[in-house]
């Protein structure tokens, strides 16, 4: 059973990282864990006060293996040049597309997926009707991925399987013309806990007051 990290809320926002090769593989993780964080994952902010999404839990090893087959493929059609030029990459990028990479060839082994998905698709592009739509399921997977964090599991965002979305979505077995899926979060216990704040460029380059 997890143990919770007893972080204080400045700890668990500074230190939840996107974790790809601490993922330990071969330690299960039991439902009651996910259950616990799916749980303050419901207590976010919604939009309009509508709880108008839903979790997908996937452990079944048949199940991952064919979601993994599309990750490799949308990480391939998105990453593959990437992937390719990582030796010439500056140090920084050098890691993160190792790391990636190390997921892309491991995902099936990770021993749980969560597809965050949100009911209605939106087709149109207006900025005020994606922000709607993605503005509900965003924080709802956000605190499931602090609530992780907490009790000693990584978990990652990641996209690559929605290139192939209608595939998954009949894999999964979800409506796919009135569900959209959000992410596909690979969660596992993390090999070590001792996750620092991440390098950031100085807050004067990303903060505006009072206007741009």
């Amino acid at each position: 059973m997890a143990e919770t990290l007893h972080l204080t809320p400045d700890e668990l926002l500074s230190t939840t990282r996107t974790v790809r090769k601490r993922l330990d593989l071969t330690r299960p993780v039991e439902r009651s864990v996910l259950e616990e964080c799916l749980r303050l994952a419901q207590q976010a902010p919604t939009s309009s006060n509508r709880q108008h999404w839903h979790f997908v839990v996937v452990t079944d090893p048949n199940t991952r293996a064919a979601l993994g087959d599309l990750y490799r493929r949308g990480a391939e059609l998105s990453y593959s040049g990437r992937f390719a030029g990582i030796r010439s990459a500056d140090p920084h990028t050098r890691r993160m597309l190792e790391s990636a990479r190390h997921l892309v060839e491991h995902i099936d082994q990770v021993p749980v997926h969560v597809i965050p998905c949100v009911e209605g698709r939106v087709d149109d592009p207006a900025p005020a009707a994606q922000a709607g739509l993605w503005g509900t399921i965003c924080p709802a997977t956000w605190s499931f991925m602090l609530a992780c964090r907490a009790r000693g599991l990584g978990t990652s965002w990641t996209t690559f399987h929605l290139a192939y979305g209608e595939e998954a979505a009949e894999i999964l077995g979800v409506p796919f013309p009135e569900i959209i899926q959000a992410a596909l979060i690979p969660v596992a216990y993390t090999i070590g806990t001792d996750f620092k704040l991440a390098k950031r460029n100085p807050l004067e380059t990303m903060v505006h007051w009072d206007g741009w």
